[in-house]
């Protein structure tokens, strides 16, 4: 039976809205074909995927020398260095660096660190003002609810909520939904709070041990802005988002917009090497929470590699037809899968279920994640922890009983031939059928595939 945190119990909410999950997964789909046709244009595209694996695989090897070099390269460079080891902790260091400022006004581009940290309402929680300037975050933050998607949070939201939203919030006409008139809207909005800002806040895509720098990349160039003008620029990372050399950013550059959007490149990919002018400060907050763990796992360590393009929700079919929000997790969809059960099993265990092990979602990975053979590798983990509920184990059993028996295999088969072909329709598909009420099963042939053996075999 799904529990009302569980995936099936949130998708099932999803999907009653029938219009709006039939968008949502067209939507989705067509950035996938985006995707693909930007990876064609580029005739080595399958040896940058090979490249951008072997770098992530030299990371996580020599993951304790190379943060050693970054923060060293760092500190040269005039940045101030933090570990955290948890949540908990870089949310306190985070506060600590605004309360010494202080600061009452913070401006942060997309982090998703942050929102798996749970940083807003923590700052908020402490008298410190928080907005989000990148545009699909601002719109889930003024909705009170998180992102559904890493790349896109907003995808879920129709541009007639966002327009009634805006109206309720910021004062636009009533009933607007142009997209240019709304956009052009939050810039005026979002503007002055840039210049009212005391603190920017930023994640990070990439951190270069070579020479402790950081790579922002956005497309709105909302990270530009909320450290141009504050003097405090905080940056959150989370210690995999380190890469050994300069030149290797050329490789996860190539990949990261075309895999995410299908664009050539993010319009902006900032670099940072220390504060922006005598007087200003950069700090960065180094992150584990959980990483150093998923680290010493030889099944789950490839999971560290992924650079949040977002590529394998926009392909997965269960994420696109089911939302993000169905995962109840920062990182939805097949990577969030992986990551959610190995911070908390017992709450997560329904996600390595919400795959098909299709494995699509490892086909279009920029650094070729062997995502399906992990969510594979966590149902097994989850039998062992005795986490497996019992809808799932007794009907296992009832199946391994029935195929071990070649008998009542088919006589299964005979019973279920006759009772799609004759049985009335709601004897099968009703409210009992959880299976039946988004799946229809094809007509059954009259005879079995062994009934047309047997006749063919006779013919010879």
């Amino acid at each position: 039976m799904a529990t009302a945190t569980s995936h099936p119990a949130k998708a099932t909410e999803f999907i009653k809205n029938a219009e709006r999950a039939a968008w949502h997964d067209r939507t989705l789909w067509f950035v996938r074909a985006k995707r693909d046709k930007a990876a064609e244009s580029v005739p080595e595209w399958e040896e940058l995927r090979e490249r951008a694996s072997q770098i992530k695989k030299y990371t996580m090897t020599n993951m304790a020398e190379l943060l050693e070099q970054f923060e060293q390269q760092a500190q040269a460079n005039g940045i101030q260095v933090h570990w955290a080891k948890d949540a908990a902790e870089h949310n306190e260091i985070v506060l600590k660096l605004l309360q010494s400022h202080d600061v009452k006004k913070v401006v942060k581009s997309k982090s998703m660190l942050t929102e798996e940290c749970h940083l807003n309402p923590f700052l908020e929680r402490n008298d410190i003002e928080v907005v989000d300037t990148d545009l699909g975050e601002w719109i889930v933050q003024l909705r009170e609810e998180p992102p559904s998607h890493i790349v896109m949070p907003a995808i879920h939201t129709k541009r007639e909520e966002i327009g009634e939203l805006f109206h309720q919030k910021i004062g636009t006409e009533k009933g607007a939904t142009d997209p240019q008139y709304l956009t052009e809207a939050a810039r005026q909005e979002l503007r002055q709070r840039f210049l009212a800002a005391d603190a920017g806040i930023t994640g990070v895509n990439f951190a270069v041990a070579e020479t402790g720098g950081i790579v922002v990349c956005t497309n709105e160039g909302n990270a530009d802005l909320g450290t141009s003008l504050p003097k405090l620029h905080i940056a959150c990372m989370g210690i995999e988002k380190v890469i050994p050399r300069q030149k290797d950013l050329a490789v996860f550059l190539r990949l990261l917009a075309r895999s995410a959007t299908g664009q050539p490149i993010t319009t902006y990919s900032t670099h940072f090497h220390g504060p922006r002018e005598p007087g200003c400060e950069m700090h960065i907050v180094l992150v584990d929470n959980g990483r150093s763990e998923i680290l010493g796992s030889d099944d789950f360590r490839r999971s560290l590699n992924c650079i949040r393009c977002g590529a394998c929700m926009n392909t997965c079919p269960v994420y696109r037809r089911s939302g993000g929000h169905s995962y109840s997790n920062t990182v939805p969809g097949p990577i969030g899968s992986i990551l959610a059960p190995s911070q908390d099993a017992q709450t997560h265990s329904s996600l390595p279920y919400a795959c098909s092990l299709c494995g699509s979602c490892s086909d279009v990975c920029p650094v070729k994640i062997n995502l399906h053979e992990q969510l594979y590798t966590w149902r097994s983990k989850l039998v062992l922890k005795g986490l497996l509920p019992i809808s799932k184990k007794l009907p296992m059993q009832v199946a391994a009983g029935v195929l071990s028996r070649p008998w009542l295999y088919r006589f299964a088969g005979s019973v279920g031939r006759f009772a799609l072909r004759y049985l009335p329709r709601f004897m099968i598909y009703n409210r009992f059928n959880d299976w039946g009420n988004q799946r229809e099963l094809p007509v059954p042939p009259k005879q079995s595939f062994r009934q047309l053996y047997e006749q063919r075999k006779k013919k010879q």
